[in-house]
Parts: C-alpha cells; sequence; structure tokens
C-alpha cells in the first residue's frame, strides 16, 4: 500500500474561511467566520497535515492572515503547510520559526527562481514546497490574476534539479468546481520530475480521492488537497482519511 496525505483546506479572506470558484475573487463562498475553528474540527476529526492559503496576501504580496496561521501552528496537533503573500526569505523564515512545518511557493517561482533556490539551500526540500497553479498547462500566478509563459512540468523539472521534494499541483480549471480533478496532468508531472506531488483542485468525491490513491501505485504522488468537497458535505475527513489507506 502506497501512503497518501489528505490535507484538507482552509482559504482565508477578510478573517473568514471561503472557497473560490475557478481562483475568481469575485466567487466566493463563506464557510466558517473562523479559520482556527475550522483547523481544530479537522483537527479533531483525524487530521495531522492542515492546508492553509491566505487569498488576501496572494493578491496583496504580504502575509495577511499571520497571526491565525501561527495559532494554528502552534495550538493545534497538527503539521501547517502555508501559501499567500509569501514574497521574501524574510517572510518564508518568519513562519518556519513560528511553528509551521512547510511553506508553499507560488509567484515567487516564477517571478524570483534564484531566490526560491536560495530558500532550497537554506531550509531545504522538505520545508519549501513548490506551488504550481496551471491554467492550460501553463503556470498562472498573483493569486491567479496573471499567466505566465512557462509550463508547470518545465517549472517543476527545473526546481527538482535545484532540491526541490514536494510540489502541490492546482489545475485552476478543476479548482472550486467539484468536477473532479486533472489525473492526467497530475501524473505527468509526477513522471517528468520525479517529486512528491500533492494534487490539488476539483476533489468532489470519495471516487476521486481513490482515483487519486491508485495513482500512487505507479507515480510519485503522495498527498491529495480537499477543501470545498468537505465543506458541502460530500464526505466527512474521516470518510476521506479511510478511502486513502484502502489502495
Amino acid at each position: 500500500m502506497t501512503f497518501i496525505q489528505v490535507y484538507p483546506a482552509i482559504d482565508m479572506k477578510g478573517g473568514k474561511c471561503v472557497r473560490l470558484y475557478q481562483g475568481d475573487y469575485e466567487q466566493e463562498t463563506i464557510y466558517g467566520d473562523s479559520p482556527f475553528d475550522m483547523a481544530k474540527k479537522f483537527a479533531d476529526e483525524g487530521a495531522t497535515w492542515i492546508h492553509l492559503v491566505d487569498l488576501d496576501g496572494a493578491k496583496d504580496g504580504e502575509k495577511i492572515h499571520a497571526n491565525e496561521v501561527i495559532r494554528i501552528a502552534k495550538e493545534l496537533p497538527v503539521s501547517v503547510q502555508i501559501g499567500g503573500g509569501i514574497r521574501s526569505k524574510e517572510d518564508v523564515s518568519f513562519y518556519l520559526t513560528n511553528g509551521v512545518t512547510r511553506v508553499i511557493i507560488g509567484s515567487l517561482a516564477i517571478a524570483k527562481p534564484e531566490l526560491v533556490v536560495e530558500l532550497l539551500e537554506e531550509f531545504g526540500g522538505d520545508r519549501i514546497v513548490i506551488g504550481l497553479d496551471a491554467k492550460d498547462g501553463m503556470v498562472a500566478t498573483h493569486g491567479w490574476l496573471e499567466t505566465s509563459s512557462q509550463s508547470a512540468i518545465e517549472v517543476g523539472q527545473y526546481f527538482a534539479s535545484k532540491g526541490a521534494k514536494h510540489v502541490i499541483f492546482t489545475d485552476i480549471a478543476t479548482d472550486g468546481t467539484l468536477q473532479g480533478t486533472n489525473l492526467k496532468a497530475n501524473k505527468e508531472l509526477a513522471q517528468a520530475t520525479g517529486l512528491s506531488v500533492i494534487v490539488s483542485g476539483g476533489i468532489s468525491s470519495l471516487e476521486d480521492l481513490g482515483e487519486v490513491a491508485k495513482l500512487a501505485k505507479d507515480t510519485t504522488v503522495r498527498g491529495v488537497i480537499t477543501g470545498k468537497a468537505l465543506y458541502n458535505n460530500r464526505f466527512t475527513l474521516t470518510e476521506a482519511l479511510q478511502e486513502v489507506t484502502k489502495w
């Protein structure tokens, strides 16, 4: 059996827990008033990791929800990975020295690849996660508001050669849609880079989770992020954790 880590997602905007539809800041649904309370609920249901996204930070380029992130990391028995608004070595160091286990580097990987290489060298591939969000295979940046000219595979291969170990891959076309994930793109990324791939976007059912878990058998897919399906009661976190152990 190959182990798949389940990451319940909490997206933070305006101090609340929200989900966006295909990354559109104008299409949000609020699911809770307290990211901490939501994280505690997930921890109580068996989560060992929490995936946090600072949506305001991603858009504005600064750490808007840092206090909430650190509270979750320090007060709950979970490992935390955070993305959004991380634009400097100081931002990364701030989180990693305040209880956060992993920092997700997204826009910076395209805008300042040399800085990301420095981060990998200083903090290590287990603590720096490359976040690749793609539209039609091309990497999108700055809260998905811009699309670069580089493919997810090209960027993944480059950082794998520089010591990266983990990548979160989000297909924007499926994110927040509850229409299933892009298995083909995730498989291709894993095979082309050898990185530990965390699948993100479109999970709608236990069957979707099972399909991702099956991918782990012959690829380096090692995790799956789920958000909207949990909030819409498609399944519970407990059920999700059970499902991925079947394969």
